[in-house]
């Protein structure tokens, strides 16, 4: 009898035969594009033939994921590691080093640059790079494949930008057309803030803006339209604003999407020409302001000054068409619930379009470790870190304060309820009135996630008619959103609010293109046709 033979298995998704070195990581969605994968790869010099890049996403079961990278038959591993695919990366090496002893695993990122002898995935893994392993890694890998010994921690250092090669050529079309595309004008931040990784760097470094505008001309002449600049300080250099900006100027279309990092007290006048000869929504400003409190800002190395905040905040809203996304840190060392309040209230009356509330992380290696003791901070021992009470904010209230951040999001960022939310929040403060709103909506669901648009829109119904909102006024703005967002078909309970052509709308509208979605929800721009 002939020996039963081994069935054949369906290769992966994007399977390009054996490799020798695959370069891996968790992507939190399948829209983000690895950025970092691709600087790897892109400098691998003539290892690049051999090597080939696999992007899973957070959602992936660990033996799923094993299987996808040993299809490709590889001779070392490289994984990217960061705060939010730390403990999936672990079960993954753990499930590699059980498999395959002899499969030299080298690990990468932010959560593996610091604070290494405290972590189980570096002592699984044979080599960890610390710092930038654009060059470093290929080196590894030259020694490796060699059968050279390699040392288990390598410097990756901070190599002469001059000297990388651009990644942005692998970008694939699928990339281009349905992905957060990541790109990056300088590497660095002058700034020391206490809670951030890149308060370790030392100064700015900028690519050849040549090249650079050379590549993102590239880019575009191959079809994207939606660029996501990771820049920390965008506008530090005012020179290179004005000519990056100009870059863009030059090709306007109704599809154009830019993404920027702004300093927030930084916007002098030859810049705001530039910037207020946009199109409503083509520029997304991300500026953080983290705490309007002096005494805290101080704490945690933060140099604004927000007198100026505001008026460039008031400036851009008045002149501009830019939407505005703003941050905003609970839990920062001696900041209570008053004082985020205040804040809170003091930057939601300068009407940005989004106030993203995050709860302070202890990422590994930031400076803020040095205010552990003295203020009373206890972190989640678990990625991401999370701070679970400080001195001035107890267990409960930062358990609350994160509903409030989620519901926030949910509710206001989204721009899902555009029209809703300004009679919810009307008559006080802002704050007061949204958190009572997350606080009975949390007791309500149990849960700020996964509850369906027809019973949370109920819930905002019953609670606009407790305080007392006008119902046929509170009836007519739910409508509003929900025509906005294609929530359809409307409710019962909104219908004798309807329109008789609105009772009749069964069909949401075509969803909007992304990276422009929440511009749309916002108002911030009109539709552009996917």
């Amino acid at each position: 009898m002939s020996p039963p033979v081994a069935p054949r298995c369906t290769p992966p998704p994007g399977y390009q035969g054996a490799m020798d070195i695959v370069l891996a990581t968790f992507n939190a969605k399948y829209i983000h594009a690895s950025f970092g994968l691709r600087y790897l790869h892109a400098n691998l010099g003539e290892l690049q033939p051999r090597a080939t890049i696999v992007e899973l996403d957070t959602g992936m079961a660990p033996l799923d994921a094993v299987e996808v990278l040993l299809a490709h038959e590889p001779r070392v591993i490289g994984l990217g590691v960061y705060v939010w695919n730390a403990t999936l990366t672990l079960a993954v090496v753990e499930l590699l080093k059980a498999l395959r002893t002899d499969l030299p695993v080298v690990i990468g990122g932010p959560e593996v640059s610091h604070e290494v002898d405290a972590q189980p995935l570096c002592a699984l893994a044979d080599v960890v790079v610390i710092g930038e392993g654009d060059l470093a890694f290929a080196d590894i890998c030259r020694k490796l494949l060699a059968g050279e010994a390699v040392e288990h921690v390598v410097r990756g250092g901070l190599p002469d930008l001059a000297t990388l090669k651009l990644p942005y050529d692998l970008y694939t079309a699928e990339d281009l057309a349905q992905r957060v595309v990541y790109v990056e004008a300088s590497r660095g931040c002058p700034f020391l803030c206490a809670f951030c990784l890149s308060a370790l760097d030392a100064g700015v470094r900028r690519f050849d803006e040549d090249a650079f505008l050379a590549a993102l001309g590239a880019l575009h002449d191959r079809g994207l339209r939606n660029f996501k600049f990771v820049d920390r300080t965008f506008n530090l250099s005012v020179a290179s604003c004005k000519r990056i900006l100009g870059f863009f100027l030059e090709r306007l279309d109704p599809a154009l999407f830019v993404h920027f990092e702004l300093i927030p007290d930084r916007l002098p006048a030859e810049l705001k020409g530039f910037i207020a000869a946009f199109p409503p929504g083509t520029l997304q400003f991300e500026i953080g302001i983290q705490t309007f409190d002096a005494e805290v800002a101080a704490r945690i190395d933060r140099r604004h000054v927000p007198a100026q905040i505001e008026a460039n905040l008031t400036w851009l809203r008045e002149n501009t068409g830019v939407h505005l996304h703003t941050d905003l840190i609970v839990g920062l060392p001696g900041e209570d619930v008053a004082l985020f309040a205040a804040g809170f209230d003091r930057l939601f009356a300068l009407g940005p379009q989004e106030i993203q509330v995050g709860i302070l992380k202890r990422l590994r290696g930031a400076p803020i470790a040095r205010h552990t003791d003295a203020w009373g901070m206890v972190y989640s021992p678990r990625p991401p870190y999370e701070v679970l009470q400080t001195g001035a904010i107890p267990f409960a209230s930062m358990q609350a304060m994160k509903r409030f951040a989620r519901f926030w999001g949910l509710l206001a960022n989204t721009g899902h309820y555009r029209h809703t939310l300004p009679l919810l929040l009307a008559g006080g403060s802002p704050f007061a009135r949204f958190f009572a709103l997350s606080e009975a909506l949390g007791a309500r669901f149990g849960r700020s996630h996964g509850i369906a648009s027809g019973r949370l829109v109920e819930a905002l119904y019953e609670h606009g008619a407790a305080e007392g909102i006008a119902l046929p006024t509170l009836g007519r703005a739910l409508i509003a959103d929900l025509l906005n967002t294609g929530r359809l078909p409307l409710p019962d309970l909104l219908r004798p609010y309807a329109t008789e052509e609105e009772r009749l709308i069964r069909k949401a509208r075509p969803a909007p293109r992304e990276g422009h979605a929440r511009q749309e929800a916002h108002g911030t721009r009109a539709q552009v046709p996917g």
